[in-house]
């Protein structure tokens, strides 16, 4: 999907986001772009046509931060809409977030991604963060507490 058909789309876009733990830290990195510029949210992006779920999380993470990690388990989906002021549809995403373990990487700024975070889920309060990513956290926080 081009950059113009995010804005305004015909139909919702297809999205995945990860959720990376190291030594009960997750992977945080800022947004670079509209929406949510400099904003903390979980690594992610658009799924690209014959890629698999699971296989656009580990790209869209590598690419974005250069970590590599095993995904875990599915965790939820997340649905973002976006109104302008007259009530048309400006952007709907689909987002299915997945929880992973890190494997390697410490994680670097990229053309998607400004800064770059270790946190723990329950130390998050001080940052700007995207709309339920709190929450999505601590979701799959527990998902991988139950794996062990």
């Amino acid at each position: 999907m081009s950059g113009s058909r995010r804005h305004y789309p015909d139909q919702p876009a297809l999205a995945v986001s990860i959720a990376v733990f190291r030594d009960d830290k997750v992977l945080l990195a800022t947004r670079t772009a509209a929406p949510y510029a400099h904003v903390f949210t979980l690594p992610g992006g658009l799924v690209e046509t014959g890629e698999s779920l699971e296989q656009a999380a580990l790209r869209e993470l590598r690419e974005e931060t250069g970590v590599v990690a095993e995904i875990a388990a599915f965790n939820q989906p997340v649905e973002h809409i976006e109104r302008d002021s007259a009530g048309r549809v400006e952007r709907h995403y689909v987002i299915l977030s997945f929880a992973a373990r890190w494997v390697a990487g410490e994680g670097r700024p990229s053309a998607e991604a400004g800064e770059i975070l270790w946190r723990r889920p329950d130390d998050l309060s001080d940052l700007a963060l995207t709309p339920r990513v709190a929450h999505v956290i601590a979701d799959a926080h527990k998902l991988l507490e139950h794996r062990r």
